[in-house]
């Protein structure tokens, strides 16, 4: 019965979208893409696995990660196509993580989005970068004046501090490194692509 899943989730998977071939830019619009993990609103991680084309719950010493304080205020997730330029910035082979300002989306959502910041985490003594992005379609934001991060910052100010503090709990050992605007965040993206 196992076996009959596991071999029917690889065929179902074989269906969608594979998010590992997916381009860092959209085609027709040449807009930064980003693809969600978790949902806004959740406390259990997901990853993306490239092998199964799935969505997988995240897992450390064998158990389901589960956030351990509030609810990810913003739809988690990655840029496609890229991959750290040099793996001592990040674990090898992972893409650049994002944050999406955004309603909640279902895993496996590609959205057009504008990158408005870039926050740098240090964990456990590793720099952890995390493109913050709305969407690029007005209509799907829900900070509706955040375009860039000066006006993120003038309009919305309590936004930074709310993210600040869930980062620092999200996992231990984590603490804010600084932030940045959208020039270094589409920068870096830039660096990471592949």
């Amino acid at each position: 019965m196992r076996r009959c899943l596991s071999i029917f989730c690889l065929l179902l998977a074989g269906c969608g979208p594979r998010h590992a071939d997916l381009p860092t830019f959209s085609v027709e619009r040449k807009l930064l893409q980003l693809v969600v993990e978790t949902p806004a609103g959740t406390n259990h991680e997901q990853r993306y696995n490239p092998t199964t084309n799935a969505f997988e719950p995240l897992r450390l010493a064998g158990l389901e990660a589960v956030v351990e304080f509030l609810p990810a205020p913003g739809n988690l997730g990655f840029v496609p196509g890229t991959s750290p330029p040099d793996e001592a910035q990040g674990q090898p082979g992972q893409p650049l993580p994002a944050l999406l300002l955004a309603e909640s989306q279902p895993a496996g959502t590609v959205l057009e989005v504008l990158p408005i910041a870039l926050l740098m985490l240090d964990v456990d003594g590793l720099l952890r970068p995390v493109v913050v992005a709305v969407p690029a379609r007005p209509s799907q934001r829900i900070l509706p004046q955040a375009t860039d991060w000066a006006s993120l910052r003038r309009v919305y100010p309590g936004v930074r501090p709310f993210l600040d503090l869930w980062f620092r709990h999200r996992a231990p050992n984590t603490r804010i490194v600084g932030w940045k605007d959208e020039k270094a965040a589409s920068l870096l993206v830039r660096q990471w692509m592949r």
